[in-house]
């Protein structure tokens, strides 16, 4: 709401809050002026202090011109009684209370609005999204690599057991070797024993 005002004066009137939740914001500034300028000057402050100017836009009766500060993306237009100021890729750090500003600059005099209420534009916070980091070796070569080491693993097991089994066998046979070479007592070598039979040696079983 703009109440009346005396020729040559300028009100303007802002929405008290705008709460972004995307980078973007659209902020009104809606002016009331009954006097008789024909060039203008818009702009978009930052800070209680209003020392850091956003962005601005200044027009004639044929010509509109605009301008952002290198460190906010910001784009001015007009319409009839207000000023629209867009702002896009706006991050926390920009949190803060931003003032409208309506300039006449020609013909004299120069006149200006008295500071508004402003405007806080809260900037939320947009969540970190961590991406898990993908492997540079596609995952089918990872599983086939993986298959055929398994395989081969498996045959240099079963031929390990095949060989070690078959070396346990042959030290079984030859532990169990015993010469079935008959032998006959000492001093009975005439009594039925052959002559090619060693004599038995009976000391070895003596206890």
């Amino acid at each position: 709401f703009l109440p009346s005002l005396l020729e040559n004066k300028i009100l303007v009137a802002q929405h008290p809050l705008l709460i972004v939740a995307n980078q973007t914001a659209t902020l009104v500034c809606n002016y009331k002026y009954n006097g008789t300028g024909k060039e203008f000057r818009a702009s978009l402050h930052k800070g209680t202090d209003s020392s850091v100017e956003v962005c601005f836009i200044s027009w004639n009766t044929t010509i509109i011109s605009s301008n952002s500060n290198k460190e906010f993306n910001c784009q001015g237009d007009r319409d009839k009684d207000k000023v629209i100021f867009n702002l896009w890729n706006m991050n926390a750090n920009q949190t803060d209370i931003y003032f409208c500003k309506i300039e006449v600059m020609y013909p004299p005099p120069y006149v200006y609005n008295e500071k508004s209420n402003g405007t806080v534009i809260h900037v939320k916070e947009t969540p970190i999204q961590i991406q898990e980091p993908q492997s540079a070796i596609p995952l089918w070569i990872l599983a086939t690599v993986t298959g055929i080491l398994a395989f081969y693993s498996m045959l240099i097991t079963a031929v390990f057991i095949n060989y070690w089994q078959k070396s346990k066998k042959s030290m079984y046979h030859q532990s169990d070797y015993m010469n079935m070479t008959p032998r006959h007592p000492p001093y009975q070598k005439n009594k039925g024993y052959p002559s090619y039979a060693p004599t038995r040696d009976y000391t070895a079983y003596r206890s």
